[in-house]
């Protein structure tokens, strides 16, 4: 089962300055245009690039809605990641919430 995290907590992590890798599954155009910060890997390059996370720490994966990033989560937890969270409602929710629009998020 994937575990999911909400914009609110991901926001109270970072305030708190919780060490955690923010990882955006989405393609390099879509990062161009907004994004929140993070490590990219494309969830197609993740297979490929699995090996640049480290399983022992924190991981949220977020995309565009929240779709792919539960693919990722759940392609990291049948790679030994226990500790990975796909973050609800991804880059849409994130945006709601820090009210945004599409202004870059950093």
């Amino acid at each position: 089962m994937v575990e999911e995290i909400t914009v609110e907590e991901l926001a109270t992590l970072q305030n708190e300055k919780v060490d955690f890798i923010l990882l955006d599954v989405r393609d390099p155009e879509e990062y161009a245009e907004r994004h929140m910060g993070g490590r990219l890997i494309p969830l197609r390059e993740l297979p490929h690039r699995i090996n640049e996370l480290n399983k022992d720490q924190l991981i949220i994966a977020h995309c565009g809605g929240g779709g792919r990033s539960r693919r990722a989560v759940e392609f990291l937890m049948q790679n030994g990641f226990s500790n990975v969270k796909n973050l609800k409602g991804g880059m849409k929710a994130w945006e709601a919430f820090k009210g945004m629009g599409k202004e870059t998020l950093c």
